[in-house]
């Protein structure tokens, strides 16, 4: 059990930092889909996402950012 807790903690531990670093580069790619595109729900989940980002909580950052890429027609 110790060691399933154990590798858990480390699965956790190596992928936000992964989580962390992808959010600016769909930030960008957000933004460059906006530039001159009024569409308030993608620019409103983007700055969602940014602020989760900001708040540490990455995987939730990711699918604010996913979802207003899907409107925006970004791949993911």
């Amino acid at each position: 059990m110790k060691r399933f807790l154990l590798a858990a903690a480390l699965a956790v531990g190596f992928t936000s930092p992964a989580f962390a670093n992808h959010c600016p580069s769909d930030i960008r790619a957000i933004d460059a889909a906006l530039n001159g595109n009024p569409n308030g729900e993608a620019r409103t989940l983007r700055d969602e996402g940014a602020q989760l980002h900001a708040d540490g909580k990455h995987a939730e950052a990711l699918e604010k950012l996913h979802e207003a890429m899907t409107i925006l027609g970004i791949e993911h």
